[in-house]
């Protein structure tokens, strides 16, 4: 079996991941490494020794995350819906694991001024853009928490600092405990981070966990070797009432391939 960074833990433990899994895409070389073809047993492997109780996936086309949640096993269940107003592009998706967790609501909110309305865009990104969040109970320990899933605009900085403003007073406004998993297209210290940690509503597990797991590994490796203090742009944050017992950046290789141009960012939580 491949060893896990962190691989599946107890009660009352939650183990909790973002990670940026690349959309498919099309018309590239036979040996890309960008290649979905290539990196689908690599995401499988990876999810599979890891099997993570919280899981934000980022940029997961419909079928790619039918595998993701195939992989981590029978039990896991996702909520969330496309980006567009179809709702069939892009995923932001929380998947769970229903044998331990509870979704008692959940919601979709178009990152815009009009967040009701799905595909919506009015801050300057070219694409749309959304935050995915739901309250979940533990059904270990009744722990409530609230979980959010986002994917910031890459290009737009006024897009990515109101999207933060916006996710922040979502969080703020819930009175709970809270989890934003994110990948900000934005380094750690810049806008959209000091938006979201503003007020001390949230925190980066990074910073308050009791132990870091690994390396401070950039999180955007392009397929290349890992680059230690290179640039976190996927943050797992938390409301301060939330104990991070330990986190860390998952730079798996499989063969010398990566499963994705993202590391995953994976933390233990107990609340």
């Amino acid at each position: 079996m491949d060893a896990p960074l962190v691989g599946p833990v107890r009660a009352p433990d939650l183990h909790v991941m973002t990670w940026n899994v690349r959309r498919r895409v099309r018309h590239l070389g036979r040996r890309s490494p960008d290649l979905w073809s290539r990196r689908q047993d690599l995401v499988r492997r990876l999810l599979d020794a890891e099997r993570p109780a919280v899981l934000g996936v980022q940029e997961a086309l419909p079928d790619q995350l039918e595998l993701v949640t195939a992989s981590l096993g029978p039990d896991y269940r996702w909520v969330g819906r496309g980006r567009d107003a179809a709702g069939v592009d892009e995923h932001a998706a929380l998947v769970y694991d229903a044998a331990r967790l509870r979704v008692s609501a959940h919601t979709h909110h178009a990152l815009s001024a009009t967040p009701h309305v799905p595909g919506s865009r009015t801050w300057g990104n070219l694409l749309p853009r959304a935050v995915v969040a739901a309250e979940l109970s533990d059904l270990v320990t009744g722990a409530e928490l609230l979980v959010l899933s986002t994917h910031l605009d890459h290009l737009s900085g006024r897009a990515r600092e109101a999207s933060a403003r916006m996710i922040r007073d979502l969080v703020a406004a819930a009175d709970r405990p809270a989890v934003v998993l994110a990948d900000a297209n934005a380094r750690v210290g810049a806008a959209p981070y000091l938006e979201l940690t503003r007020g001390g509503v949230l925190v980066d597990s990074w910073d308050v966990a009791e132990r870091r797991l690994t390396p401070p590994w950039g999180t955007f490796s392009r397929y290349r070797d890992p680059v230690p203090g290179g640039p976190r742009i996927d943050w797992l944050l938390t409301t301060p009432d939330v104990h991070v017992i330990s986190t860390g950046v998952n730079v798996a290789r499989f063969d010398g391939a990566a499963p994705s141009d993202h590391e995953p960012v994976q933390a233990v939580l107990r609340l």
